[in-house]
């Protein structure tokens, strides 16, 4: 901008020169033609009157007489006066006679002058080194031209006069650059300034710095441009903050969805995906933005659902399953992207992981099998009982007592079939209120001891229970109780006679670990996973004749949860198996 600055300032002097000069040339010229016409009106007067002194011819005719007229001229001029005959020989000259022996014919003003007209001419003269004005008229005697008559004067007045002028001019030419300097430099600054302001805004703006503004209080045009400017900023910067703020707020949305989001561009390459989509896919964004869904999604099924939508241009959903990084189950929702013009720019996709509802689902589908399995083996049997019993065998006493103790074990199974259900629903639907208090773990274990104690000893089981050290903990008595006679039943149920089953106890800073190990059947390592899910056992038909239904440990589980602990199996197959609780010292409501 500064060369901007420079160039108005150089044009604004400039112009101010050329103003100058013109002027000065006019006014020189003027000035110079109105003295050369004035200088020449006096000398044609004196060259007449002296013509009309010497056109007599006893005048003319006498060399001496001629000069001594002419003579009386020369001091009252103050110039130069030349005489010669009408063949343009000299008769006179008052500067000399150096020309008498040539002829002045020739010189223009004595031509015109010999030729019966006035002659007027500029010359140099050479002994005088100056400027000379000649006027030279005929002299007439009876009608004929017998001569002329010549007055030169010098010009040097009006040459020192326009020197002069023009060096009074060039002073002042010189004093107007100065001051014109100073008032074009604050003019061009007044004028650069502002465009250097707005210039520096706008450079602001589109380096995304829109705080700035036009610092001018002007009223002039150039004050509405900086008026308008600052309006744009102000404007600019309150649609980039909304246009930041939403696109945070998209950002925020996109990163803590849990479903994958994909955008997907007319040529079928992915432009945005979120986090979950990198993990649902097994990509990174690096390995899927700018390239190709066929190549980067890795799936067959997905891209066949992208292209049909975009050729389509209608909302496609479906499911497909992916095998990698995991296999996964997802649910694809495939719509149009309209832009303003309702043109179709591509395809948005949204990819949902519902491999864990279709888990649950089937668990629901099993449980119900199951249900239906464990509520009819007793009810069968207690029908084919009562059946029989009906047909005739309350005759015989024995066979009598023999069925309807049957049937009453049967009832007992499938009553606590059916608490154990309604008690896993309670649990699984937060229905429980939780008494938090303080027990002694300790002998809690003991006195869940007593209560199977009948069952070690039909089995010959060794129990070895926790040593006489009290572990105080805040939790649910009746909760942790539950935990504990299921997880002594199942050790009792699954380790045969003369095996070993032990329990301890061991405290952190702020938890406490409950350990039951038995050395019982063990449980598959391809089934470890699966011992909490609903009537899952090892060995179905020795779980059923102990009375077990498969509730026990996935009940213990959702008990473990609801106080806010945890719970493991560490097992080894015709080994045994360790059941780990953790649980926190100051239970949590």
């Amino acid at each position: 901008m500064n060369r901007f600055r420079l160039k108005l300032t150089l044009t604004i002097l400039a112009l101010i020169s050329v103003v100058i000069l013109l002027m000065g040339a006019f006014f020189a010229k003027v000035l110079e033609k109105s003295y050369v016409e004035t200088l020449t009106d006096l000398l044609e007067k004196e060259t007449l009157l002296i013509s009309e002194t010497v056109h007599s011819p006893e005048v003319f005719g006498d060399s001496a007489v001629l000069a001594d007229r002419v003579q009386q001229f020369v001091q009252a001029l103050d110039g130069r006066i030349t005489v010669v005959d009408k063949q343009g020989r000299l008769l006179f000259d008052s500067e000399g006679n150096s020309d008498a022996d040539g002829t002045l014919a020739d010189l223009p003003e004595f031509r015109a002058a010999l030729a019966g007209q006035q002659g007027i001419s500029q010359g140099y003269s050479e002994p005088a080194k100056e400027k000379l004005l000649f006027v030279a008229v005929p002299v007439v005697d009876g009608g004929q031209v017998i001569g002329a008559v010549r007055s030169a004067m010098s010009m040097k007045s009006i040459t020192d006069v326009i020197l002069n002028m023009w060096f009074s001019l060039l002073t002042g030419l010189f004093i107007a650059l100065v001051g014109g300097s100073i008032l074009s430099a604050r003019l061009s600054y007044g004028i650069v300034r502002p465009i250097e302001e707005m210039t520096r805004v706008a450079r602001n703006i589109t380096q995304r710095e829109f705080e700035g503004r036009v610092r001018i209080k002007a009223k002039d045009e150039i004050g509405q441009l900086a008026s308008a400017i600052n309006f744009m900023a102000s404007s600019l910067e309150q649609q980039m903050y909304e246009i930041s703020e939403n696109q945070q707020r998209l950002t925020g949305v996109l990163t803590n969805m849990t479903s994958g989001v994909m955008f997907v561009t007319e040529q079928r390459r992915i432009m945005l995906v979120n986090p979950a989509v990198e993990k649902l896919l097994g990509r990174t964004s690096s390995e899927l933005v700018g390239k190709l869904h066929i190549e980067a999604g890795n799936n067959y099924e997905l891209s066949r659902y992208i292209d049909k939508c975009i050729a389509m241009g209608e909302k496609i959903r479906g499911e497909i399953h992916t095998y990698d990084p995991v296999e996964r189950i997802l649910d694809i929702n495939v719509a149009p992207y309209i832009n303003a013009k309702g043109e179709a720019k591509g395809a948005v996709v949204v990819l949902h992981d519902i491999t864990e509802i279709r888990r649950l689902e089937k668990m629901r589908s099993e449980f119900v099998a199951n249900v239906s399995h464990e509520l009819r083996t007793p009810v069968t049997s207690i029908k084919g009982f009562t059946e029989t019993l009906l047909d005739g065998a309350l005759q015989d006493e024995e066979t009598c007592r023999q069925f309807l103790q049957i049937i009453a074990d049967e009832s007992e199974r499938l009553f606590r079939l059916i608490t154990e259900i309604l008690d896993l629903s309670r649990i699984e639907q937060k229905k429980i209120t939780l008494q938090l208090v303080e027990v002694n773990v300790r002998k809690l274990i003991h006195e869940t001891a007593k209560i199977v104690q009948e069952q070690v000893s039909r089995k010959h089981l060794k129990l070895i229970l926790p040593p006489e050290e009290d572990v105080m903990l805040t939790t649910d008595k009746d909760c942790l109780r539950q935990i504990l006679l299921n997880l002594m039943s199942n050790a009792i149920a699954y380790t045969p006679e003369g095996g070993t089953i032990t329990w301890s106890v061991e405290q952190a800073d702020d938890r406490v670990q409950i350990r039951v190990t038995d050395t019982g059947i063990g449980i598959p390592e391809k089934d470890l996973g699966r011992v909490f899910e609903r009537f899952y056992r090892v060995e179905k038909a020795r779980s059923r004749d102990t009375g077990g239904t498969g509730l026990g440990l996935a009940i213990v589980k959702h008990l473990v949860e609801s106080l806010h602990g945890t719970i493991t199996v560490e097992s080894e197959e015709g080994v045994g198996s360790t059941f780990c609780v953790t649980l926190p010292r100051e239970g949590k409501p």
